[in-house]
């Protein structure tokens, strides 16, 4: 029984790969200087790609654009979905490039793009940048963790402008793998508040492993109720360090085989692709899928498949 082929079958007879979370527009930009920099700490690194974003040009992002949606179509991928920085660092270069990738290859592979918040969405500045990246994309992205101690605030202005366009919202949260982040439970109340039940999904969502049992339990609950998504990128978050805090035995990945019980919809990305965040990072789905199947003891042949396509689309807000 080759178990691999039988899966790899089934999603090619669903037409294919679904990357639901990625990074095109900073893919293959490790170098020699920032490669000096890649055990800096998260948010550090949020900062140190403005150099990369401020002497890009549009030709030089829509290359790299270009080759990591063509590695994707090698890949036997129908859909695609990576977020574009728009900031002030690298004001609207990634959107022309965007446009140019959509023109080039809109009719090979199905392309969705949303806004990265780096800056945040409550500074003036920020906020100036956020909203012309609205205009663009097809899904509205966030970073509550950029405005520390504004989570809620971040997640009202993503929320009521994501209903005033009718996009919906996909949002980096609980990044950290600690139980002092509540980012996921956070997102699933302000989701059902502003009345966007079905149109939001949370990225990463690893520090609701680091939770005890109760409190996932209570999680999955509010995830169920705002009929919310997830997205996971397992070879993004299982390099995360070891701490001396005590926490329930877990792995740094997305607990998806807890969540499929309750009725949630998962899928997978790749995240980023040969940068600072992960110098090594390759965008290869299978090495991905892969993780997801051995980390979270998921060998549902059936629902892996769905996991890598189908669930995928529908986190694109693709029909199928």
């Amino acid at each position: 029984m080759n178990t691999k082929q039988i899966l790899l079958d089934k999603i090619a007879q669903k037409g294919g790969w679904v990357n639901t979370h990625a990074h095109f527009d900073r893919a293959y930009t490790i170098d020699e200087v920032t490669f000096k920099q890649v055990y800096a700490p998260l948010k550090e690194k949020w900062g140190i790609v403005d150099n990369v974003k401020r002497t890009s040009s549009v030709d030089q992002i829509f290359e790299r654009m270009s080759r990591a949606t063509e590695l994707m179509i090698q890949q036997g991928v129908q859909a695609i979905g990576t977020f574009i920085d728009v900031d002030e660092a690298i004001e609207d270069k990634s959107i022309k490039a965007a446009q140019k990738l959509k023109d080039a290859y809109g009719q090979k592979v199905q392309l969705k793009f949303m806004n990265q918040t780096l800056k945040g969405v409550l500074d003036k500045d920020a906020k100036y940048w956020f909203d012309m990246g609205v205009e663009f994309v097809d899904i509205i992205g966030g970073l509550p963790a950029k405005d520390a101690g504004r989570e809620s605030e971040h997640l009202d202005v993503l929320l009521s402008t994501a209903k005033k366009y009718n996009k919906m919202v996909h949002v980096h949260v609980d990044q950290f793998n600690t139980d002092e982040e509540n980012e996921t439970e956070l997102l699933a109340k302000k989701t059902i508040e502003h009345s966007m039940e079905g149109k939001v999904a949370a990225i990463h969502s690893i520090s609701v492993g680091a939770h005890p049992q109760s409190k996932r339990k209570e999680i999955y609950e509010w995830i169920k109720k705002a009929e919310m998504m997830v997205i996971s990128c397992p070879i993004a978050w299982i390099d995360h360090p070891r701490t001396e805090k005590l926490a329930p035995s877990h792995n740094a990945i997305t607990p998806i085989d807890e969540m499929l019980p309750y009725g949630i919809k998962v899928a997978i990305g790749t995240d980023n692709i040969a940068d600072v965040y992960k110098p090594f990072g390759d965008g290869d789905m299978w090495t991905e899928l892969k993780l997801v199947l051995e980390a979270c003891k998921l060998y549902n042949i059936d629902a892996l498949a769905e996991i890598a396509t189908t669930n995928g689309l529908d986190v694109l807000g693709i029909s199928h």
